[in-house]
């Protein structure tokens, strides 16, 4: 894990040397927690996730691939590294915590096909939501073709959602 210059976004590895970087940011009413923002982003997921989850299970679990089955939208008041996050998988699996600090949540993923981790990074009123991705394989590559497209427009959305529920 690296962190990019000047920021307190995290990514896997240096841009150029990943098969997907995607980085979208919000300027928000208030200050807020990477955590808070995770739980506001989590609380209702959007169909288009839930729809990508059930196409991502569908077609992955062909390759060995477990099945995630989607987020709970359960809330989680504190965390530190090493910590889990309800990530809903149909085998109650989880999704690891990182690295949490007041600024950032570090959100990773890893398997023999890609590793993925997911940054929420926040400011005195911007909040960021960072991707980075390497593939290891033919089907890792294959995968990121749909879920690289899919990924910036449900991102989009959830900044979106997190958005107007902190101006309410």
């Amino acid at each position: 894990m690296i962190s990019l210059p000047d920021s307190n976004i995290r990514i896997l590895e240096p841009v150029s040397e990943l098969s997907f970087f995607d980085t979208q940011s919000i300027e928000v009413a208030r200050e807020i927690s990477p955590l808070e923002a995770w739980n506001i982003i989590m609380s209702q997921p959007q169909p288009l996730l839930r729809l990508a989850f059930q196409v991502r299970d569908t077609v992955s679990s062909c390759f060995g691939v477990r099945k995630i089955g989607g987020f709970s939208g359960r809330q989680t008041q504190q965390v530190v590294s090493g910590d889990t996050l309800d990530f809903l998988l149909v085998e109650l699996d989880f999704l690891l915590v990182e690295n949490v600090d007041t600024q950032t949540l570090v959100l990773p993923e890893r398997d023999r096909h890609l590793d993925v981790m997911t940054c929420i990074s926040t400011g005195e009123h911007s909040v960021a939501v960072t991707s980075s991705v390497r593939v290891h394989n033919l089907f890792g590559t294959l995968y990121m073709i749909p879920v690289g497209i899919a990924h910036k427009w449900i991102v989009r959305g959830m900044l979106k959602h997190l958005r107007q529920t902190l101006a309410a």
